[in-house]
């Protein structure tokens, strides 16, 4: 190659080079943005959190005060929480209706009409 070709081939790496560190740039820019703005609602959802946790342990105290017993404690004396799900399931299993089979349906009926 002559010294004018390789010039030639220099400048286009260098714009090429140019380029991609200008892209690299942009790219990095917007990823900076990002996680700023995520940080920003990450810190917002902390907050929240940490007011639903105050409001949580100043209701409880509340209800320590004023005598209620723990969860901890109504175990402690063999009761359960109220967990609709297992009640529901509970009465379900209870309450079930007793099926018969057609061939018991069948003896039952002949016996009584051949009295």
């Amino acid at each position: 190659m002559s010294h004018k070709e390789l010039k030639h081939l220099e400048t286009r790496l260098d714009k090429a080079l140019g380029k991609i560190r200008a892209k690299k740039n942009d790219v990095l820019c917007s990823e900076v943005e990002y996680m700023q703005r995520r940080e920003m609602e990450l810190q917002n959802d902390n907050l929240y959190l940490r007011s639903r946790v105050d409001e949580n342990e100043r209701a409880q105290q509340t209800a320590n005060m004023m005598g209620a017993p723990s969860t901890s404690e109504y175990q402690q004396h063999g009761f359960t929480p109220y967990d609709p799900i297992r009640s529901f399931l509970q009465f379900n299993i209870v309450q079930q209706p007793q099926f018969y089979s057609q061939q018991e349906d069948r003896k039952d009926f002949n016996d009584q009409g051949g009295r």
